[in-house]
């Protein structure tokens, strides 16, 4: 017998287990970074053996790969949403800030220090690139910039965009909307602004000004 979403209850307790897991994950990654993640230890937490929970998950770097996963698609999710509702470069800047804030933990892991080891299968990346097309969109609605050097380099990374149409003007205001706000979100959530008593959200603001005027 399957429940209404078409789970039989073997799977959906299968599903409840890996969630929990992710979840224990995820306060280990809290408590003191990814490299101490151990799947024993978890292990321990939900009351079962190390070999037994191997079963949901079959190497660390399998529960790294679902965690990341779940953050990319969790971030894509929520900027497709913001821009479906009309929101523009600035707004999104906001959208992915307050997504970043919600938990760092979750922010870092995507955008912070390689794992040591870890190398991500090809469809994390594809997930990746969906945020980028999204951007890519928001960038497009902005006037036009003129035309640098780098814009020549960016022809050289048109896959970037998919199927998504853009010439190299929109993928140059894309790139930099996104470093220039991962520059100061970043630093935001590993607390270097703290004591400097300013408001990093307007620091964005005049980030984005800037580029758009330039």
């Amino acid at each position: 017998m399957t429940d209404p979403a078409g789970q039989s209850p073997r799977e959906r307790y299968r599903a409840q287990v890996r969630a929990e897991i992710k979840q224990h994950a995820w306060e280990q990654i809290a408590a003191a970074g990814v490299p101490a993640l151990s799947l024993n230890a978890i292990a321990k937490q939900v009351g079962m053996s190390g070999p037994a929970l191997y079963r949901y998950f079959a190497s660390r770097d399998e529960l790294i790969t679902a965690l990341i996963r779940d953050a990319y698609r969790s971030l894509a999710d929520t900027v497709r949403e913001a821009r479906s509702s009309g929101a523009g470069l600035a707004e999104l800047a906001h959208v992915v800030r307050d997504w970043g804030r919600s938990d760092p933990q979750r922010y870092f892991l995507i955008y912070g220090t390689p794992v040591p080891g870890y190398h991500a299968p090809d469809d994390i990346t594809a997930i990746s690139f969906e945020v980028m097309t999204v951007l890519l969109d928001a960038a497009g609605a902005l006037p036009a910039v003129g035309s640098t050097p780098f814009d020549e380099h960016l022809k050289d990374h048109r896959e970037w965009a998919f199927d998504h149409p853009a010439d190299a003007a929109t993928l140059h205001r894309a790139l930099s909307f996104w470093t220039r706000l991962h520059g100061v979100l970043s630093l935001e959530l590993a607390g270097h602004f703290a004591g400097m008593k300013f408001d990093p959200a307007l620091l964005i603001d005049e980030e984005l000004e800037s580029l758009r005027q330039s």
